[in-house]
């Protein structure tokens, strides 16, 4: 089903593609050997290539190069075996040497695909390049009244710049892509994916044409946004900018806006440049990057499982649904978690506990799967006691409450307040006999045809036995005595 933005004048069809910056994960920057660690104090982390000193030469980072060809072979993408580091020519207030060391021409990745699971089914969305780039510094205009203070540990950090093809149709599409690209790169180890950190960052080109034409018009670029949240609302944003500017017969201009999200609106920054206007040329302190195919196949042999195939796996070995196998395959760390689980449970039941209950758990308190309250064995462990009927789902749900408060093992739990289910046929059957003989009116309801009453002889059983009486145990003997 096509998205379409209602216009005045008809339907018109949003064109979108993405430019998804994502810090390389490497101790070091990618020409220098100065940290990457977020949140040290300014200026603690800088080499004197980082602050262009006077005759300082950079020198490639090999993780980096590593890191990079690894997220190219996870998008199924084209590994160029020769690229080069050019020099673009920008001002930067943060970036001492007054230019960036980028990739122009010859990029280390061509051409690759990301498939988004899309409600309406799969779409392959094309990538046209990934290259390599040095991060620029940070300003900070807050700190005096008059000065603008410069922080330079980010300055060389190292970026993969991943730009998709505009095949992107709609923002739901936009969200899913940075949603899918981050969780590829986690999976990789090649980027944490921590936008509220910097660490990924996205840029969108916008246009808009009416419904069936198929020429591309003029784009605007909305630069640095930190969320998924945000890109959505940017693009759905700009999007109704610019055809509210054509249906009065304006004109759209090729410029880089910024979005404001509390205001819910893009604004303009400056004129976009054409790769001309940067004066690209190979720098000349830098080598080309060459590698043979034994590089890159040693490389690919150490890939791990990626998103698609796990969640194919979750289906069809642990019998999981679509629904449930796309939840836990969408971060690495809860994907994990879950298979630790289902080590000591039955998967789809173990499934069902990690996605309702512990997430209902991690999203009241902030946490996220690395900080859950029960570890991964407990949990396992519980859902174990359920599936082999040694407690009831509801008597779990008692358990886990405990667990989260800092119980530890369900066995000793269940064993300390008393909580087994009771699964002893003759047990349950005196139980059941003492109820009937004390509701004869509720008795002969059920026999004169009102079988809804069976399910108030069930509850009072279960509240007779505290909830440990096993539930199954107690409706087939129920029918069998009511009958």
């Amino acid at each position: 089903m096509s998205y379409t933005l209602e216009g005045e004048t008809g339907e018109w069809e949003v064109v979108i593609g993405l430019e998804v910056h994502a810090q390389i994960m490497s101790k070091a920057k990618l020409f220098s050997g100065a940290a990457t660690e977020f949140g040290a104090a300014p200026n603690t982390q800088v080499s004197l290539v980082d602050a262009a000193m006077p005759g300082m030469l950079p020198v490639i980072n090999k993780i980096c190069i590593e890191q990079a060809v690894r997220t190219g072979l996870g998008l199924n993408a084209k590994i160029n075996l020769h690229s080069v580091f050019e020099r673009k020519n920008y001002f930067y207030a943060d970036l001492p040497q007054g230019y960036q060391i980028s990739q122009f021409q010859e990029p280390i990745v061509g051409e690759g695909v990301v498939t988004l699971d899309m409600p309406e089914g799969p779409r392959k969305i094309g990538l046209e390049r990934l290259h390599m780039e040095q991060d620029a510094g940070k300003s900070l205009h807050d700190q005096d009244p008059k000065m603008t203070f410069i922080d330079l540990n980010r300055s060389g950090v190292a970026l993969m710049e991943i730009v998709s093809k505009p095949d992107l149709r709609s923002p739901e599409e936009a969200g899913e892509y940075v949603r899918k690209l981050r969780a590829i790169l986690r999976y990789l180890g090649t980027c944490d994916g921590n936008m509220e950190q910097g660490s990924l960052r996205c840029d969108a080109n916008v246009s808009v044409r009416p419904f069936g034409e198929t020429t591309l018009r003029t784009r605007t670029e909305i630069k640095n946004i930190n969320s998924v949240r945000f890109v959505m609302a940017a693009i759905e944003h700009e999007a109704r900018r610019q055809i509210d500017i054509y249906e009065d017969d304006g004109e759209i201009t090729q410029e880089t806006r910024l979005y404001d999200a509390d205001k819910d609106e893009t604004r303009s920054m400056r004129s976009k440049e054409e790769a001309h206007d940067y004066r690209y040329f190979p720098d000349p302190d830098l080598l080309p990057i060459i590698l043979n195919q034994e590089f890159v196949d040693d490389i690919k042999a150490t890939l791990p499982e990626l998103p698609d195939t796990k969640k194919s796996r979750f289906i069809s070995d642990f019998g999981l649904s679509v629904d449930d196998a796309t939840t836990l395959i969408a971060d690495v760390d809860v994907a994990d978690f879950f298979e630790s689980v289902a080590k000591f449970s039955e998967p789809k039941l173990a499934a069902n506990w990690v996605v309702h209950e512990l997430f209902a758990i991690l999203n009241r308190d902030g946490l996220s799967i690395l900080e859950s309250p029960v570890s991964s064995e407990n949990l396992g462990k519980l859902v174990g006691l359920i599936a082999d009927n040694t407690i009831s789902g509801r008597i779990a749900k008692d358990v886990f409450e405990v667990m989260v408060n800092g119980g530890g093992d369900p066995a000793n739990i269940i064993e300390d307040k008393g909580l087994k289910q009771i699964t002893d046929t003759d047990e349950i059957e005196k139980m059941i006999d003492e109820l009937i003989e004390a509701n004869p009116e509720q008795t002969q309801q059920y026999k004169d045809g009102n079988l809804k009453v069976a399910g108030w002889f069930v509850g009072q059983m279960m509240k007779a036995s505290s909830g440990k009486a096993n539930p199954q145990i107690v409706n087939m003997l129920l029918q069998k005595k009511l009958s």
